[in-house]
This record gives C-alpha cells, structure tokens and sequence, in this order.
C-alpha cells in the first residue's frame, strides 16, 4: 500500500529542507511543493491567518510513522500539520516506480 502525506510548513524554504531530508532517507520517493497558500485556522481560541507552503509527499503506507517522527523532529511549528491519505489505486508503472525508490 502506498500513502500521501499532506504537510504544511512555514514556506517554501521550510518545505525543500524537509523534502531533501526524506528524500535523502529513502522515506518519500517524490515531493511535491505548492509554494504558497493562504491558511486561516483555529490556534488557541482565536482565528489566524498565514501564509504557508504545501508539501505533497508520496511514500509507503508501512514509512508513514517514520515520515511523521522526522517531520516533526525538524519542523519549525509547535503543532505541524501532518496528515497520511491512503492511496487506493494508481497508475502500475507509477507504483512500481515508487516501489524501487522507496526504503525496502
């Protein structure tokens, strides 16, 4: 099975370093980074708004608990934003391709 995992960062100089870090540890086997978005969000009782980078990370269900611990160890955020969305299907040459790039 393989996995989605949405991230959001503080920019998208936060968001390469992160992305190069899983990359490097075979932990995603592509990232994509949507630069910049508008967020406006519940903290602490009040509304915020801000603006961040959306990291796409795309690995194995079985690494998404070790993608999690490494985004938070290095995320600049109190409470990172980290959520797996499973994939169900795909493309077969896509999936293999992430298969041979991915931490065995």
């Amino acid at each position: 099975m393989y996995s989605i995992v949405y991230i959001t960062t503080s920019g998208n100089l936060e968001s390469k370093e992160i992305a190069k870090r899983l990359l490097e540890n075979k932990l995603a086997c592509c990232v994509n980074i949507i630069p910049s978005v508008e967020s406006m969000y519940l903290w602490k009782g009040k509304i915020e708004e801000e603006s961040e980078s959306i990291m796409v990370v795309k690995t194995k269900t079985t690494l998404v608990k070790e993608v999690i611990k490494m985004v938070e160890h290095v995320h600049s955020y109190e409470t990172p934003c980290i959520l797996e969305i499973t994939v169900n299907d795909g493309s077969n040459n896509y999936l293999k391709w992430m298969e041979t790039e991915l931490l065995k």
